[in-house]
């Protein structure tokens, strides 16, 4: 007689049967446990992402409640305007104040400090916990936020970054000050001109928070001077240009180019048509005339079409003689040292390079110009 063979069947729905309960036991348990080691979750967050998070904070519990390093000592630590939990979370494990970016981030999701993180400028101890760090970001305020000017920016687009910026200076109080420069008085040489467009420098700057609308402005304004020396602007007077003319002529010439090495030859076409009365027919004007519109989300209109060439308006180049009568951008220093040293040459048409490189095709003719048009 053969032995009976044992079926193994009953044995893997057990095996699976108690997998099942210790699954259940880990999804009505996660976050039972997870509140109690680390209080109550964010409001949003349910079902499995409160699990997920949960279970996340748990495996790093060592990591969030012990100090990264017992020797102390205070360290600048900065976060950028609009910047990632991702890249915060991993700077701060980068500089030693957290040990584990990972189990850092979850926590701020569970607790829903994530969205609630303000740019700016802190002091932040590595003899601290990373719950501790995570609420110093929550519960210090920081005076001190950084902004940054981008080449290019015209007022407008500047005033527009404001709001999310932790500076406390409204678009409208900042575009006051820009577009009446007499409001300044003595405080800036420029207060006779019509606007400060083009020269509010750009770059970063570490600003605070309850920085007044005037004070702010000439933060922007003192950075010029301060970068622009006199030998620059002698230069530009050189060129036979006053200093607003030959901000107007940079602050186009940025709007032109990306490229630092091409912008004094680019200058040189624009002085050669100057000289020769020959009308400077640059996109940009129209894109500054054109303004701002949800159609195309923006300022500068990109692509224009023939129709655009043709708008009344005093910046429009292709249709007024000579520079329009106000910078149209803020340029960087790059631009302005164009103007103020141009490169000599015959040039009096250049057209962007067919390559999609960012260069651009120089030519001293008009046929030669149609002849460079891409296919």
């Amino acid at each position: 007689m053969k032995p009976k063979r044992h079926s193994v069947v009953p044995g893997c729905v057990l095996l699976i049967l108690l997998f099942g309960i210790f699954l259940s036991i880990l999804w009505v348990g996660i976050p039972i446990i997870a509140r109690w080691q680390f209080g109550a979750p964010a409001d949003h967050l349910t079902g499995f992402s409160l699990r997920n998070f949960g279970l996340q904070i748990l495996l790093h519990r060592s990591d969030l409640t012990h100090a990264s390093s017992m020797a102390g000592g205070e360290i600048d630590f900065t976060i950028e305007s609009a910047e990632s939990i991702n890249s915060i979370s991993r700077r701060l494990a980068a500089a030693g104040l957290i040990k584990d970016a990972g189990g850092f981030r979850a926590y701020l999701v569970y607790k829903g400090l994530d969205s609630r993180i303000k740019a700016g400028a802190y002091k932040l101890d590595p003899s601290m916990t990373s719950i501790e760090i995570a609420d110093r970001l929550q519960a210090v305020y920081s005076p001190i936020v950084p902004f940054f000017v981008y080449p290019g920016w015209r007022a407008e687009e500047i005033a527009a970054a404001l709001p999310s910026s932790g500076i406390e200076v409204s678009p409208e109080e900042f575009l006051a000050i820009v577009h009446n420069p007499s409001s300044l008085g003595e405080l800036t040489p420029l207060s006779e001109q019509d606007s400060l467009n083009g020269f509010l420098f750009p770059g970063a700057y570490q600003i605070d928070r309850k920085i007044s609308p005037d004070v702010l402005v000439l933060t922007f304004v003192n950075r010029f001077f301060e970068s622009v020396t006199p030998d620059i602007v002698s230069a530009i007077h050189q060129q036979g240009l006053s200093l607003y003319e030959g901000i107007t002529l940079a602050s186009i010439i940025q709007r032109e180019t990306f490229e630092d090495d091409e912008r004094a030859l680019m200058a040189s076409v624009f002085y050669n048509r100057l000289r020769d009365g020959i009308k400077l027919e640059t996109d940009p004007t129209v894109q500054y005339a054109l303004g701002y519109s949800a159609k195309w989300g923006g300022w500068w209109k990109t692509p224009l079409q023939t129709k655009d060439l043709e708008v009344d308006s005093p910046y429009n180049t292709y249709v007024i003689q000579g520079l329009p009568p106000a910078p149209i951008s803020n340029p960087e220093l790059s631009s302005i040292m164009a103007v103020a040293y141009p490169e000599e040459s015959s040039f009096y048409f250049f057209r962007a390079k067919c390559d999609n490189s960012g260069y651009h095709d120089f030519s001293i003719t008009f046929a030669e110009h149609l002849s460079k048009e891409c296919k």
